[in-house]
């Protein structure tokens, strides 16, 4: 057996805490890709179909540890992994262990030392696509912490979707996270509001949608050109040539009376006439509306 081949079969033998919709989707993904898994659910029966399909029903958290090189953990949080394994006096020397739950930076933080504390070496990730897009190639999981550790187990992971190693500081994964999905909520928000406004006229979606979604979206919020603008973030330059914030501001004005006007939820764009007026008022009046990015970046 070369080296190459006794660390595949040793990264052959996983593990998986949390059998909720997204732990039975890395499941199902690490049995396609013939893994010998060792799962470990508080409700035992929801690993019946698993064990069925070949997999090993672990007695506890740590039995799935030291049984496998790799353990994935999916939980509702970190309060329960905590939980979970602290009911166990053990040490896991040489495992290692990735933690897909959702959190924040200082949590995963947190976590880093608790598991330096147990002798695991430890990765936080984010599971960026919904249960049925787990395991195809063109589906991204974040990663952070050791670079080692990601790269001694990266055919495993790259098993579940495309991984992606941010960084060696550990919270960087669930900050992607959280970025990426405030930026689908804000986004998600912009077209229902809109689309409540036009509903306001008893215009239906579907017919808003063709124009919205068909033109305006694509053509005019175009995300190459927001990609384009990054460099000028990172530069704070916001020429105005094209636009200012003092004219953005009136657009703004406009849609906040409108949605007063129609009786529709007005709460969301009075903050963004707010804090375009915020950035006026801190000297950006003549520069587009990008400099808005300097309100955002006010540490609280």
């Amino acid at each position: 057996m070369t080296p190459e081949s006794a660390i595949d079969q040793q990264d052959n033998s996983i593990g998986l805490i949390g059998l909720g919709p997204m732990g039975l989707a890395l499941a199902d993904a690490l049995i396609a890709h013939g893994h010998s898994l060792t799962v470990w659910n508080r409700t035992q029966s929801k690993a019946d179909d698993l064990v069925a399909r070949g997999a090993e029903r672990a007695d506890s958290a740590a039995e799935v540890v030291a049984a496998s090189s790799i353990t994935i953990v999916c939980l509702d949080n970190y309060a329960t992994m905590y939980r979970i394994f602290d009911s166990v006096d053990a040490k896991f020397d040489g495992r290692a262990l990735v933690n897909l739950t959702s959190g924040t930076p200082n949590e995963a933080r947190a976590a880093l030392a608790w598991a330096a504390g147990h002798g695991i070496d430890y990765l936080d990730g984010a599971i960026m696509v919904p249960p049925p897009l787990v395991g195809r190639p063109e589906s991204v999981l974040l990663y952070s912490g050791g670079r080692g550790i990601f790269d001694e187990h990266r055919k495993t992971l790259a098993d579940l979707g495309d991984p992606r190693h941010l960084g060696a500081e550990i919270g960087l994964a669930v900050l992607y996270n959280t970025a990426l999905l405030d930026m689908m909520y804000t986004t998600v928000n912009g077209w229902l509001h809109a689309t409540a406004l036009l509903d306001s006229a008893n215009v239906s979606a579907r017919e808003f949608a063709e124009l919205a979604l068909g033109w305006f979206m694509p053509a005019v919020v175009d995300y190459a050109s927001l990609a384009e603008q990054a460099p000028d973030l990172d530069a704070a330059d916001y020429p105005g040539a094209l636009g200012t914030m003092a004219m953005n501001l009136n657009s703004l004005e406009h849609i906040t009376r409108t949605s007063e006007e129609q009786g529709v939820h007005a709460e969301q764009p009075r903050l963004m006439r707010e804090i375009a007026e915020r950035a006026i008022a801190d000297g950006y009046g003549e520069q587009n509306y990008f400099a808005v990015y300097e309100q955002f970046k006010k540490r609280s």
